[in-house]
């Protein structure tokens, strides 16, 4: 074992204390080279460390797949279970209970019908994502999905999970994918838009259950501007229910998500992250002090200003799933805030003509929206044949105003009366509380895609550029789009770092829309496949027309994006980003789609719907 891990494991523990958090318990239960000592050489094999002197892994054209002649065999999997003390899981589909075979439950099968949209019971599932597209449409209860005709397949579900509760759990799983070159993949609660805590023949690494959370009214370690006030160090499994209850408690206020189950400390936060207090205290990952993970080479470190600060910059806002297994994170804590809110919808009875002046004078106050601070949440549905489009915003959150100023805000933004009731909360969580509920799991048929739109859109509302972008709009909705979109501005706060990985179109944004398309599920989906991504793409190219040189916001985003580097990252900060992919993971042990470094790899899934469901090869 080098010398170097020996040296960076002695001294981790040491340099948590001075960075001014200690390292949870979980996090102090780690895989040392005595423990590969102990080990026969062949056992040691699978589970030792990697060297950064080691030479470059073999250029292997594909990861070691199911059947393949080095696929880990049954005693190989069993030392695996045992080093990570039983957390081994091999994959059972969720929905299994629902086909033929000795899990087949009729009542079970009826729960989870009636319940699939529910996120709780995805999230506690250790393979199970919320965009079950992307895992290949090939297990789920059947009068959800007619097309599987009775048959129930793990599809782009890992093989296997570890239920990681400790350093020591990662390490031996990230040791054990590497040293026999399958695939590995990570999942926290499985919301990413693009699947990545999917992948067929993967092992998994769920995080889910690194729940543990502590806070420091004065935060000790270094940091941006010498910062000394109040933080939380929360482990990667928290979610925004979770750190919005400690915040609570203890008398202030962070920057989460504004879905109730997501697991706003893994992927959430590493791909930036945006927020109903973004318009004030910027992009989530902006309020990142420090970061705690385990690497493709099983070292555990600590990503801060001046402990490997290069992997620091790279983890506020360049993605999850490509640089290492994170176990936790601090971040800044702010005062305690008041916010204002209410919800409308536009009448059901009111002209197609009316209906779109509405929306249009909503548009033209997003400048100064969001420069008070403010946070819109709007869905924009198409027509039936029977009524006009239906608008709700739901809510309007308004962070450190009263009713009265935020009265004053909206009053003159919509042609026509509408009744509002207007709430005011002294803290945060209520209002979170009160205005969120939780939100469902996507749908398997159908595609979506979304783009940041700038402020400087929405500026002169008799502008050329303005009449082009509510005509990109309303056109969509006309093609029969729904949109879901965020009144919301990203700009970092001026107590925060500007030097980070958050794509720099989240800088001068004011909106962030998603489109989304559904094809009927029981029809030929390869023909609807086609027809579904030309019709995306043509969507969003009107889109990028009237905002160039912006981008799209990584974690709700469409995969099957051309260009996704520069529109997911920015082209000089994908440039870096990719530096430092090479330099902490050479081997490219981690991969996801439309991760940093992801595009020499591609899955050999042969279905019309580019999912995980198959090999992953080099390009």
């Amino acid at each position: 074992m080098g010398q170097f891990l020996k040296l960076a494991i002695a001294f981790q523990f040491l340099f948590s204390i001075i960075s001014g958090l200690e390292l949870f318990n979980f996090e102090k239960s780690q895989l040392t080279p005595r423990d590969i000592l102990t080990q026969s050489d062949q056992n040691a094999s699978l589970l030792k460390f990697a060297e950064r002197d080691d030479p470059p892994p073999l250029n292997t054209t594909c990861k070691v797949f199911p059947g393949d002649a080095l696929w880990p065999s049954d005693a190989q999997w069993a030392l695996l279970n045992s080093t990570t003390d039983g957390a081994l899981i091999k994959t059972i589909p969720l929905a299994s209970p629902c086909y033929p075979g000795p899990l087949s439950n009729t009542d079970q099968c009826s729960y989870l019908t009636a319940n699939w949209a529910n996120s709780s019971i995805h999230m506690v599932d250790p393979t199970s994502p919320m965009s079950p597209i992307w895992q290949g449409r090939t297990c789920e209860p059947p009068t959800l999905a007619p097309t599987l005709n009775g048959t129930c397949t793990l599809g782009g579900l890992p093989s296997y999970s570890i239920n990681a509760t400790t350093v020591s759990h990662i390490q031996a799983g990230i040791n054990f994918a590497r040293n026999t070159g399958i695939r590995l993949v990570i999942k926290n609660t499985g919301h990413d838009f693009s699947g990545k805590s999917s992948g067929a023949g993967s092992l998994n690494i769920w995080t889910h259950y690194l729940k543990d959370i502590a806070f420091t009214a004065n935060y000790a370690g270094d940091a941006y501007g010498n910062y000394s006030g109040p933080a939380f160090k929360a482990g990667s499994g928290v979610q925004a229910w979770e750190i919005y209850e400690a915040a609570e408690k203890e008398g202030v206020t962070v920057v989460g998500g504004e879905g109730r189950t997501v697991g706003v400390m893994g992927g959430y936060i590493l791909g930036g992250g945006h927020s109903p207090l973004s318009s004030i205290y910027g992009i989530a990952a902006d309020s990142i002090l420090s970061l705690n993970l385990v690497l493709a080479s099983g070292e555990f470190v600590t990503a801060s200003p001046t402990s490997n600060p290069t992997l620091f910059w790279a983890l506020r806002g360049g993605g999850g799933s490509t640089f290492g297994v994170v176990t936790s994170v601090t971040i800044k804590a702010y005062p305690p805030l008041p916010v204002t809110t209410f919800s409308l919808a536009f009448p059901p009875n009111i002209t197609t003509t009316d209906f779109w002046n509405g929306v249009r004078s909503y548009l033209t106050f997003f400048p100064s929206f969001t420069a008070a601070g403010t946070y819109g949440y709007f869905f924009i549905f198409p027509s039936s044949p029977d009524s006009t489009p239906t608008f709700l915003l739901s809510p309007f959150f308004a962070p450190n105003l009263s009713i009265p100023q935020t009265q004053s805000l909206l009053t003159p933004s919509l042609p026509f009366p509408l009744p509002i009731t207007y709430t005011h909360h002294a803290t945060y969580l209520p209002a979170w509380t009160a205005s969120f509920p939780q939100e469902p799991v996507s749908r398997s048929s159908g595609y979506f895609g979304s783009r940041l739109f700038p402020c400087s859109n929405f500026l002169s509302p008799n502008s050329t550029l303005f009449n082009a972008t509510f005509s990109a709009i309303k056109t969509s909705v006309e093609a029969g789009y729904s949109l879901i979109s965020f009144q919301i501005r990203g700009a970092v706060h001026p107590s925060n770092d500007p030097d980070s990985a958050v794509n720099p179109a989240w800088r001068e944004a004011a909106m962030h829309s998603i489109q989304t398309n559904v094809w009927n599920a029981t029809g030929d989906i390869a023909a609807l496949e086609v027809e579904a991504r030309q019709s995306l793409n043509g969507r969003m190219e009107e889109w990028k027309a009237v905002t160039p040189g912006s981008g799209a916001y990584l974690g709700e985003s469409d995969r099957g994006e051309t260009g996704w580097q520069t529109s997911f990252y920015g082209a000089e900060t994908y440039g870096r980003l990719v530096g430092v992919k090479r330099g902490v993971d050479p081997g490219e042990v981690f991969w996801a789609k439309t991760a940093v470094g992801s595009e020499g790899w591609e899955v050999r899934s042969g279905d019309p719907v580019g999912n995980e469901d198959g090999r992953l090869c080099r390009v």
